[in-house]
């Protein structure tokens, strides 16, 4: 075999050999959609720090997380709902009702209550909440969007109704100390006093619990079934009936918290608190990568999504930006979202 044969066949294999080429956006996205969350995230801080160099303070962070606390529970139970191809509105009545008559009772009755208490009555209280939504969804066979509009107004009813609309000024001292508790201090030039609260341990903790029960149980497994084709997730055994229960349930377990978080952080009980959030928190999702259809759904993409959702509310007026266009800058992202995700699906 001469050296020009050699030379021959080490091209031919060569040429036969698999190119390796690095990944496009497309792929990329096709493969995590919270890549494009997390894209625009980046666009929005370098856009604002561009304008105004003083968005990179720990105080504007601190803040930023303090908004981030609420609405990430939020956006959590919405998130599993969706995942089963639910949806469900009414979790800031479910919050609403439960901060308030928990606040209330321990008020009059029990003011020395432990924390720990309280947001375990917070927990229950919505957890119940929840249940009853997941019962009248199976019961009823109508679509969840209906079922828990019906609720929020009912829930919204009955506290304005019989437990009452008077603002408490003064919280129990357990959730007034809970909500100055601080992870880290931070004294600016300016004398302004920045403070990491303790509440976002509730998020992070939260964040955790519903990763871990998507990805590691059987009842996680089941809500991706359900949630992607009912027919398929029957022959293999789940059973809707307890999905609907878990994720309303869960859904009102973390809207129960988020209630109390909510107080403790504002120092206020207020019964018309929290009304209007709802889309903030289902744009935050959807911007997160979860499907309206179900099916999909992560804890990471929910929570960038949040993120985005608190950095066009709150600090886009560092950037000279009119409070105004706010939800303009969200609808586009939303849109945005849709189309880019709906590509996705068609590659």
């Amino acid at each position: 075999m001469d050296a020009s044969t050699l030379t021959r066949q080490a091209a031919d294999a060569s040429t036969d050999a698999p190119v390796q080429r690095r990944p496009s956006l497309a792929a990329l996205l096709k493969k995590n959609p919270s890549a494009f969350t997390l894209l625009l995230i980046v666009l929005v801080v370098l856009t604002v720090a561009l304008i105004n160099p003083a968005f990179f303070q720990l105080a504007v962070l601190f803040d930023i997380v303090r908004a981030c606390t609420t609405l990430g529970l939020f956006a959590l139970g919405v998130m599993i709902v969706l995942a089963a191809g639910g949806i469900d509105v009414s979790f800031a009545a479910i919050a609403a009702l439960t901060m308030y008559s928990i606040t209330k009772v321990v008020m009059t009755w029990f003011p020395e209550t432990h924390i720990a208490v309280i947001l375990l009555a917070g927990a229950v209280g919505g957890a119940g909440l929840g249940v009853l939504n997941g019962l009248l969804v199976d019961w009823l066979k109508a679509p969840s969007l209906i079922v828990t509009i019906g609720t929020q107004y009912l829930y919204r009813g009955i506290l304005l109704t019989f437990v009452g609309t008077v603002f408490f000024m003064n919280i129990p001292h357990a959730m007034d100390s809970f909500g100055k508790l601080a992870l880290a201090r931070h004294d600016t030039a300016n004398g302004l006093h920045a403070v990491l609260p303790a509440t976002v341990l509730v998020l992070v903790l939260a964040s955790v619990l519903t990763w871990w029960l998507l990805n590691r149980t059987l009842m996680g497994r089941a809500v991706y079934a359900v949630g992607g084709s009912l027919a398929i997730a029957e022959r293999l055994g789940y059973k809707l009936r307890s999905v609907h229960l878990f994720v309303f349930g869960y859904a009102g377990f973390l809207s129960g918290l988020a209630g109390i978080v909510h107080v403790s952080s504002t120092r206020l009980a207020n019964p018309f608190d929290l009304v209007g959030s709802e889309l903030d928190v289902i744009a935050a999702v959807v911007l997160g990568g979860a499907r309206i259809t179900g099916g999909h759904g992560s804890v990471m993409g929910t929570l960038l999504g949040v993120l985005l959702v608190t950095l066009i509310n709150n600090v886009l007026i560092l950037a000279g930006v009119p409070s105004t266009w706010q939800k303009a800058i969200i609808g586009g992202f939303i849109v945005l979202a849709g189309a880019v995700f709906a590509l996705r699906r068609e590659k």
